[in-house]
């Protein structure tokens, strides 16, 4: 088994879930979590529980007990899933982030082709981003995501039709040196490929949720701001090319 601890070198992976109120799907997601990780080297799952009311963080230390390569990082209070992702990147000890929803639509068993995808392109590769097939969601959000969607393509031209997707997988090095916003999770194609890195993709097939319901509203889950996406356009924009600087070292010789 090639689990991590914290007291052994770092892992090779670092899982990021977000979770508010997820306390029911905690337990199942992390038993697919470990079957398929498995696959893929030294690993550690990172729950940040934002801010949840329910019995998650109990939950969580209970499963912690036997399994050390499992950890939670809390708010105090509910920020959003954009902050929970980054409290979890900052916390992450391996070089690889993947991130995933904590309700349970998001299947383990894409992550190691989003893994294996983001290797073999190094270090073009700066994101592979899951895209849904098969979303299960109601025909109003479904037409809610399609509109955002597209208003966002028109506007940013990023070339991705599913950034609500929560699979992704990213080097935690380039994930850090992005500009942190409120929303910064549903940018991160464009704004990787703004630091001059391509993007991959993989299909992944989307599920029903495990138990329970949504815990982050419509506008947090399918919509994205005006302000946001005219202050992405803008940082697009701004964007120069930087120098490439040599040191002229003097020859004592």
């Amino acid at each position: 088994m090639t689990e991590s601890s914290s007291s052994e070198a770092p892992p090779a992976v670092s899982v990021v879930i977000p979770v508010r109120n997820e306390a029911v799907n905690v337990a199942p997601l992390v038993c697919e979590l470990v079957k398929h990780l498995n696959q893929s080297g030294s690993f550690e799952i990172i729950y940040v529980n934002d801010g949840s009311t329910d019995h998650t963080e109990s939950e969580l230390t209970r499963l912690m007990q036997s399994r050390p390569w499992l950890r939670q990082i809390k708010h105090q209070t509910s920020c959003g899933q954009s902050a929970a992702v980054r409290t979890g990147v900052r916390h992450a000890r391996g070089s690889i982030i993947v991130t995933l929803d904590g309700d349970g639509q998001n299947d383990p068993v894409f992550i190691p082709k989003l893994l294996n995808a983001l290797r073999a392109g190094a270090p073009r590769i700066g994101l592979v981003a899951g895209q849904r097939v098969g979303r299960k969601a109601t025909a109003f959000k479904k037409f809610q995501s399609r509109i955002a969607n597209a208003t966002r393509n028109v506007i940013l031209g990023d070339g991705t039709r599913d950034t609500g997707c929560g699979l992704k997988a990213f080097p935690r090095d380039v994930f850090l040196a992005l500009p942190y916003f409120d929303g910064l999770h549903r940018f991160l194609p464009v704004l990787i490929r703004r630091e001059g890195f391509e993007i991959a993709y993989v299909d992944v097939v989307d599920r029903p949720r495990l138990a329970g319901k949504s815990n982050y509203g419509m506008w947090d889950r399918l919509w994205v701001g005006i302000l946001d996406l005219v202050g992405v356009w803008w940082l697009i924009r701004r964007r120069r090319k930087l120098p490439q600087v040599t040191e002229v070292k003097h020859n004592a010789g």
